[in-house]
């Protein structure tokens, strides 16, 4: 069994906030599965089915993001899980926009509904799929981590939201190393590429 946590506030006004990334993953898992997390339970909204042969439970905590844990620690309870059974899909406000992060465990760097998960697991070892929304100065975290994504940005989201229910199939199917490998660099490969890119067009300049 795999469980996948998808994190939000809830409410129709943090609807497609950066802060509900989470959700729209699970809301894409649920498409491409066809899993209907409908059900009240866990302090929230989950669903199961089968995929691959894997039984799957997709679950959206009710509770808002500070206080995601005691949703997770009541489903984790339930299932009996082993924590690396578990992947928790989060938004990040230290990763550029559109990147993804994976990682087997590890602090929260920051983001408070995982800080709450790891307090009330006692346990930071579970995955994580983070996806950047871009940096944002102290004053402003609150207001940008709660506000929408602007008409330019929204392109780069929504084909980060593709990559990452493609990074969790990968977690699925192969587990976390595998996942780690493919969906880590990608961003990465691609930055490098533009700095050669960069590199050689200013070689290019200075010959002229």
């Amino acid at each position: 069994m795999k469980l996948i946590v998808g994190l939000g506030n809830p409410g129709s006004q943090y609807h497609r906030s950066r802060h509900n990334l989470g959700f729209e993953v699970v809301n894409l898992l649920e498409q491409q599965w066809s899993i209907n997390v409908n059900r009240r339970k866990f302090q929230g909204r989950f669903g199961g089915g089968m995929v691959g042969g894997q039984q799957i439970v997709l679950l959206k905590p009710g509770t808002f993001m500070n206080r995601s844990g005691g949703s997770v620690v009541e489903a984790v309870a339930f299932y009996k899980l082993a924590l690396n059974d578990m992947l928790v899909v989060s938004d990040d406000m230290d990763l550029e926009l559109g990147q993804l992060r994976l990682r087997s465990a590890g602090s929260a760097g920051g983001h408070n509904g995982l800080k709450d998960i790891i307090a009330r697991l006692g346990n930071d070892e579970f995955a994580r799929l983070r996806i950047g929304i871009g940096t944002a100065t102290r004053e402003s975290a609150v207001n940008h981590v709660l506000g929408s994504f602007s008409s330019e940005e929204t392109p780069a989201v929504e084909a980060a939201c593709r990559r990452a229910v493609e990074a969790v199939v990968c977690w699925v199917q192969l587990g976390i190393e595998q996942a780690m490998n493919r969906y880590n660099q990608k961003r990465e490969k691609k930055n490098s590429e533009f700095r050669i890119q960069n590199s050689e067009e200013k070689r290019r300049e200075e010959e002229l």
